[in-house]
């Protein structure tokens, strides 16, 4: 019995709509500060020079955090001394290897009571970061974890589908993909996955189905 080509599903997405649970006072605070913050340490960034560097930190800063709840209460956390914090970022920084404009970035966060809002800064940051760098960002779902050889070549052939000068892959394993893989960026999603093509097979029986 001959196998029917393996072909993937390229679907246009519909757009994210904000989640009404995450509101509140703080979280309306943060996101008003995060805009200039963020695109502040980027024109610090690109007259010194140091853009690449400081965008490394930012990376490692953004997954630190998403790691780490305990880290990010303690920053939030309006109780806890500035002393505190500013020794908790300088171990953070000197564990990270940190550029000098980046430890004195997150000082003055705690300084000018903005440290809660280092989220929402991070991914400013992110996203002026990829304008300024013709940076397409896809997020890479798989099966189980790809080697730095397939996503470099995934990245590649991303590339040349979206004529953008660099490409930055964000690497999450699903395991309910069962094989394959599914790459986002933008509003497209192009899907690989043995998950994807059994549902695309489910939805043709079904429509012949309908149609007997």
């Amino acid at each position: 019995m001959a196998c029917k080509a393996f072909t993937p599903r390229v679907v246009a997405k519909a757009p994210r709509v904000a989640r009404a649970g995450r509101t509140g006072l703080r979280v309306y605070a943060a996101n008003a500060a995060a805009t200039p913050y963020g695109n502040a340490l980027v024109e610090v960034a690109q007259k010194t020079n140091s853009l690449e560097a400081v965008h490394a930190d930012v990376d490692a800063l953004a997954a630190i955090l998403k790691d780490n709840e305990s880290l990010k209460e303690l920053l939030q956390n309006p109780v806890i001394a500035e002393a505190k914090k500013k020794e908790v970022v300088k171990r953070l920084a000197t564990e990270a290897s940190f550029s000098q404009y980046t430890t004195n970035f997150l000082n003055l966060l705690i300084d000018q009571n903005r440290i809660d809002a280092l989220e929402e800064i991070c991914e400013v940051f992110e996203n002026s970061y990829c304008q300024l760098t013709d940076t397409q960002v896809a997020v890479l779902r798989s099966a189980v974890k790809l080697e730095q050889e397939q996503q470099f070549l995934i990245a590649k052939k991303l590339q040349e589908l979206t004529g953008s000068k660099n490409i930055k892959l964000k690497p999450v394993v699903d395991p309910e993909l069962v094989a394959g893989f599914v790459v986002e960026y933008g509003s497209t999603q192009i899907d690989l996955s043995v998950k994807g093509q059994l549902e695309k097979i489910s939805a043709e029986l079904l429509t012949t189905a309908q149609a007997m």
